[in-house]
């Protein structure tokens, strides 16, 4: 009987500790400033298994973050809400799947540099790399995009 009630106090433990947790993300992003008109320049922190890896995954991070995360004001950048609100995200998950999975999302984000990365923004972090890469993100394109494929709303449509 007693051993049931330790089973029992674990699985609603674990329960009650991921259905309250708030979703995490495995990346760091921080606005660099506003680049060409409608685009951001941000700072992605990601990983990968090595660095090619790493740097195709902040690229695939940055555009998601912009969608789902919103960018933090710094240098310039004023604090930007997520894109995508949850419940549009909720009811166009297949389209976002797909959106990732065939690379789409590359049309929108390009390194902003030569390709090259910092000593310091390069680590190893057990068996992954934690690099830092320096992207442009055409923001206003995304949002375009997302609206003539019926996502998302267009700005100022519904607010009155």
């Amino acid at each position: 009987m007693r051993k049931s009630f330790i089973i029992i106090g674990f699985i609603a433990l674990a329960l009650t500790t991921f259905s309250c947790s708030t979703p995490t993300y495995g990346y760091e992003m921080t606005c660099l400033g506003v680049g060409s008109e409608g685009s951001n320049l941000l700072k992605v922190y990601s990983y990968g298994k090595n660095y090619d890896k790493a740097v195709k995954q902040a690229k695939h991070d940055a555009v998601h973050g912009i969608l789902f995360k919103g960018i933090v004001g710094s240098n310039g950048c004023a604090n930007q809400p997520a894109m995508v609100k949850p419940q549009e995200q909720v009811a166009n998950q297949a389209f976002f799947d797909e959106f990732f999975k065939k690379g789409e999302y590359l049309r929108f984000v390009n390194i902003s540099n030569d390709g090259s990365i910092g000593a310091t923004d390069r680590l190893k972090v057990g068996s992954m790399y934690k690099i830092g890469v320096t992207v442009s993100v055409q923001k206003d394109a995304l949002r375009k995009y997302l609206e003539q494929a019926g996502v998302i709303k267009p700005l100022g449509v519904g607010i009155f």
